[in-house]
């Protein structure tokens, strides 16, 4: 086993001294060269930036939201958003440095950002949204208790904050899990 998985993982709330490293983690993960070292890329489907200093920022600083920040080492290797949304959480922005991928990381976040969202907000439910044709990480959620629900919103074509579109039938499905 590597010894950097077996090394213990500590949890916390970002901060804004953590935006840019938290920005160039998840530009890590979907974006560029960099992304295909993983399998969270999106690099065949989307160019230009996956997030900004501004929107991290947002995230940070709203009181309904955290950004969960994962270290390993003292060195942050994954993070995810959490939303409280009355009933529901949402969760989004997560993501896992590339070269950790595939070592149970990622499994270990989402179940930490469940626990935190039924303990903290009272949640019943998580939901989130996924690029539809993101079938391989579609599995990987339903895997893990997510459910479809064939719910979808367009995607922001025209707004760069999300990305440049490399194909034109991208659109964000809900998924929803069960936090009782």
């Amino acid at each position: 086993m590597d010894t950097a998985a077996a090394t213990p993982l500590s949890f916390r709330d970002a901060t804004e001294a953590d935006v840019d490293a938290l920005v160039a983690l998840v530009e890590s993960a979907y974006r560029g060269d960099s992304s295909r070292a993983g399998w969270t890329t999106e690099a065949d489907i989307l160019d230009g930036q996956r997030t900004d200093p501004e929107g991290v920022r947002d995230i940070v600083r709203s009181p309904d939201s955290r950004l969960l920040t994962v270290e390993r080492e003292g060195r942050i290797v994954a993070c995810c958003q959490l939303e409280h949304r009355g009933e529901h959480a949402y969760f989004g922005m997560f993501a896992v440095s590339p070269g950790q991928q595939g070592a149970g990381l990622g499994k270990a976040v989402l179940a930490e950002a469940e626990r935190r969202a039924r303990e903290t907000w009272g949640a019943t439910e998580m939901h989130m949204t996924v690029i539809s044709v993101r079938e391989d990480l579609i599995a990987w959620y339903e895997r893990r208790g997510y459910r479809r629900t064939g719910r979808t919103t367009p995607f922001p074509y025209g707004d760069e904050r999300f990305g440049t579109p490399r194909r034109p039938d991208l659109a964000f499905e809900l998924l929803v899990k069960p936090l009782v």
